[in-house]
């Protein structure tokens, strides 16, 4: 069983480097009822840090599939003037926003799909405007803490309260927090680490990145001229640093939207919107994903690509080595924020803008760019132990970045 001093060590992390609270600023923790004795100690902490309020919004699993199976489309596709009011005031006051995941990977199967579906795109057409309206301007972290179901499904021949120790510990070691050691200190050394990474292949001003391994992914991707490669945390418009994965070991960018070719293959189940999809592929052209299949979850994949046109295409690149922490630890996370950090990956949907007063384009002009736009972010792993990458220079110089699973330079 973990110690209560252990777990406010890593409360004390989400508040300080997660979102790095800043004093008399808002905080919003979304987070299951099951996690109450967690959300606690995170809303402690941010009152230590400063916060001039801190508001905790709840959500259960259980209740939303209860929801889905009993209320029709038209009900639950409205957004209430309340839910409206709601995001208008995060709006207003930019709080740090903490997101606590802790769900059941399995915990939506059986929900009627197309239904799922057009929900979340009509309550996104009222609610878009919103989340734009935050970004780049507040600070906001995702980590996880372990709940019954989810242990079961990771550690599945343990008894319930082993499977959640056990998750517990893989979850403690990737975000650097053990009783003894000082985890502000050595996230500040991981960060610097993969700045180092991102720095270098910004440098390289590669045109396009071809990936190639033996399980079938052959594809190649162009990148946007003097798009900067990001790592670890970064700052908000105001300068305050933050992490917004907890964990993270990747190295990432958004490529043009409109040039990438060939085919990826998932070496990772991903789990979307409570339901698994496992075994799949994607295939493009000029950009867009033209064909695709898996053999578990077909029909949720059909639904997350054609979500809007800009699902069909790529919003992230991501580089992670296959001798990485997460990898090396050999658990299968069914859980997105812990699985991408294993594996490189790349992500349909929106991709990231930058800040406008910093490169001195608006984000229509990134968009332009080939910087893509979606109301969806799904990241998928096709990372392997057998992956290669070759980098493009504008001058058809080709420059090895991965070889093997593991960078070449």
């Amino acid at each position: 069983m973990v110690s209560k001093s252990v777990l406010r060590k890593y409360a004390k992390v989400v508040v300080k480097q997660g979102v790095n609270v800043q004093k008399g600023q808002g905080v919003i923790i979304n987070v299951s009822v099951d996690q109450h004795e967690f959300a606690k100690y995170v809303m402690e902490e941010a009152y230590r840090a400063g916060a001039k309020w801190v508001r905790i919004d709840w959500s259960f699993q259980e209740a939303t599939k209860l929801k889905f199976r009993h209320e029709n489309l038209t009900t639950l596709s409205k957004v209430p003037a309340w839910e409206e009011e709601k995001a208008k005031y995060t709006v207003d006051e930019m709080p740090a926003l903490i997101h606590i995941v802790s769900d059941d990977p399995d915990g939506m199967k059986g929900v009627n799909v197309e239904k799922y579906q057009k929900t979340l795109i009509a309550r996104q057409k009222v609610l878009k405007k919103y989340r734009d309206a935050q970004d780049g301007k507040n600070q906001w972290t995702i980590v996880a803490v372990p709940s019954a179901k989810w242990a079961k499904k990771v550690f599945p021949g343990e008894r319930t309260s082993k499977a959640m120790d056990m998750l517990w510990d893989a979850i403690l070691a990737t975000v650097r927090v053990n009783k003894d050691n000082d985890p502000v200190a050595e996230w500040d050394v991981h960060n610097e680490n993969l700045k180092f990474r991102s720095k270098k292949m910004t440098e390289m001003n590669f045109t396009k990145l071809h990936y190639y391994n033996g399980l079938g992914t052959d594809f190649t991707v162009g990148l946007i001229p003097n798009a900067p490669w990001e790592g670890g945390g970064e700052e908000n418009e105001k300068g305050v640093f933050y992490n917004p994965n907890m964990p993270t070991e990747e190295v990432f960018t958004s490529p043009n939207r409109n040039l990438a070719d060939g085919k990826v293959v998932s070496t990772k189940p991903l789990s979307y919107q409570g339901q698994l999809i496992d075994n799949f592929w994607v295939r493009f052209e000029n950009g867009r994903a033209v064909e695709w299949d898996a053999e578990v979850g077909a029909d949720m994949l059909d639904r997350m690509i054609t979500t809007d046109e800009g699902s069909h295409y790529l919003g992230e690149l991501a580089l992670i080595p296959h001798n990485s922490p997460i990898s090396n630890s050999g658990i299968l996370y069914y859980n997105t924020l812990f699985d991408e950090n294993a594996s490189c990956h790349v992500a349909l949907g929106r991709g990231f803008t930058a800040d406008p007063e910093k490169i001195g384009l608006t984000r229509e002009e990134q968009h332009e760019m080939g910087v893509n736009e979606s109301m969806i972010h799904v990241d998928f792993m096709i990372g392997s132990a057998d992956m290669n990458i070759d980098g493009y220079k504008e001058d058809g110089t080709v420059v090895p970045v991965f070889r093997n699973g593991e960078w070449a330079f």
